[in-house]
């Protein structure tokens, strides 16, 4: 079987890094880990698993992931975010396919599975969530700003074992999570060009709620669906209301400038 480099970024990921920690390590070659520089014990726990740690400044989620995989020392590379854990039926299903496909595919799609609030979630806009996770590092890379996702140039496969996501503690750290990533999001919409628009802020809150909850039955998963529901609409609000806000600054700076 080809020699598989696991690689992970970490931020104050003492809660989660471990287990994503523990579930690569029987199976990969090396472990590479890129630090924004913690401030809570997450260096101390990484560097029980691997001398491959090292810490960088933030420079934005696409550049981050590329550089922590050029650190890796083999061509078949795994990325497993600090808050994910890779199943023992996912890794062995991995190991098999690198054998069995010999060579067909440059990169694997992986299905994802989130427990959130103490329940697996199965519907709703959290379901079905999968992206490329395996795969060659001369024939992919991350593109995209703050949902960047890997782009392989070749054949990709596609795996049908879960790997697991524990994104929140509860939901005040994802309400925290949810007003760093909108404004990030804001700023991708206007570097890309993207203008406010009051119907935006109107509608598109709405209509993703009704989407999630509704349309992909979000409601069967009980309180943690609505609460999942509830919070993307207050996502896609604050995102565009903080667009406005960007747009806003900018013209009183023209305005101050012009006087």
């Amino acid at each position: 079987m080809a020699d598989i480099s696991a690689c992970i970024i970490t931020f104050n990921n003492e809660r989660t890094v471990e287990k994503a920690l523990k579930s690569v390590v029987p199976w990969v070659k090396e472990i590479i880990v890129v630090d924004s520089f913690s401030t809570d014990t997450t260096p101390d726990i990484v560097k029980r698993y691997t001398d491959r740690f090292e810490q960088r400044e933030w420079p934005g989620f696409r550049d981050q992931y590329n550089y922590c995989i050029s650190r890796a020392s083999n061509d078949w590379v795994i990325f497993v975010d600090a808050d994910e854990e890779v199943s023992r039926e996912l890794s062995q299903e991995i190991e098999a396919r690198l054998i069995q496909d010999r060579g067909m595919y440059d990169g694997y799609i992986a299905h994802r599975r989130t427990f959130y609030l103490g329940r697996w979630i199965m519907h709703g806009g959290w379901v079905p969530d999968y992206e490329i996770r395996v795969f060659r590092k001369s024939k992919g890379r991350f593109e995209g700003g703050l949902h960047a996702k890997v782009k392989v140039e070749g054949k990709v496969g596609e795996l049908s074992n879960f790997y697991y996501h524990y994104n929140y503690r509860d939901i005040a750290d994802q309400v925290s999570t949810i007003n760093t990533y909108s404004e990030q999001a804001a700023m991708d919409m206007r570097k890309r060009g993207r203008r406010f628009s009051w119907l935006d802020l109107m509608f598109r809150p709405v209509f993703r709620f009704l989407k999630e909850y509704i349309i992909k039955r979000g409601f069967m998963d009980g309180l943690p669906g609505l609460v999942i529901a509830v919070s993307t609409m207050y996502y896609v609000f604050v995102k565009y209301a903080k667009l406005w806000e960007l747009e806003k600054g900018l013209k009183e700076g023209e305005e101050s400038g012009l006087r």
